[in-house]
């Protein structure tokens, strides 16, 4: 299996827009012909039968997309301690990698969009998200909010990430502000510095509430080349720096 036929999508940290960053990849391969599947290793905080991040990707992105969810635990905690406190079977590394290489035999791409940061532990043993991306041999695309802490919690996980001899495919901005203030503008300049790699996107706040067709529609221009995209980082930078 080529590593490129799988892509980790982690985060540096909860609620930043990893799951609807996640869905414009996808749909933007899906835009170009390619089959896209979406693979989420564990899922937190939710109860049987409700829908899951799998399903906001496919709803954003297209029922052409394929979602599989391993592990869903009732509780909104890290995958490891859900799974403690439920009784139930944690999600190993192992079982990631095995799905995601099954997924990739019939599928052009996959996506596997952990839960919270790189290193949330999915077990009791400490095993991380990062250990899966290690055993496929994958890139990890990394998403960040835009404003105030990000660098620390970027270049915290890009350090993890060479800790352990994985590729970074990018940072992207999970949910770009309608009105940037200084924090964000300077940021957009200073992300890749700390990220040690190119900043390959910004989705826009807000973008999960679009109607589907325009999601699938506009999620091209929100990605760079290196995801399928049109969006031009420098251009972009240009377009909110501060004048002056």
């Amino acid at each position: 299996m080529a590593s490129s036929t799988v892509l980790v999508v982690t985060g540096t940290g909860t609620e930043i827009g990893k799951t609807v960053t996640t869905a414009a990849v996808a749909a933007a391969a899906v835009r170009a012909g390619r089959s896209v599947a979406v693979l989420k290793p564990a899922q937190t905080g939710l109860a049987p039968g409700e829908p899951g991040d799998v399903d906001e990707v496919v709803r954003l992105a297209g029922p052409a997309v394929t979602p599989v969810e391993l592990g869903r635990y009732p509780e909104p905690l890290a995958p490891g301690t859900a799974a403690a406190r439920a009784g139930l079977a944690p999600v190993r590394p192992a079982h990631v990698a095995e799905a995601a290489e099954k997924l990739a035999a019939s599928h052009d791409l996959v996506l596997v969009e952990g839960a919270g940061g790189l290193l949330v532990h999915f077990d009791a043993q400490g095993s991380t998200l990062a250990d899966a991306a290690r055993l496929l041999g994958a890139p990890v695309l990394v998403v960040a909010q835009a404003g105030l802490g990000t660098l620390n919690s970027v270049q915290l996980t890009a350090e993890a990430l060479r800790a352990r001899g994985l590729v970074q495919a990018g940072i992207v901005i999970g949910s770009w502000p309608r009105e940037p203030g200084l924090a964000e503008r300077c940021n957009v300049g200073d992300l890749p510095g700390v990220a040690g790699a190119a900043l390959v996107g910004a989705v826009p706040a807000g973008a999960g509430r679009l109607d589907e067709a325009v999601f699938r529609a506009r999620s091209g221009h929100w990605l760079g080349p290196e995801l399928g995209g049109t969006w031009d980082g420098e251009e972009f930078a240009g377009s909110v720096r501060e004048p002056g």
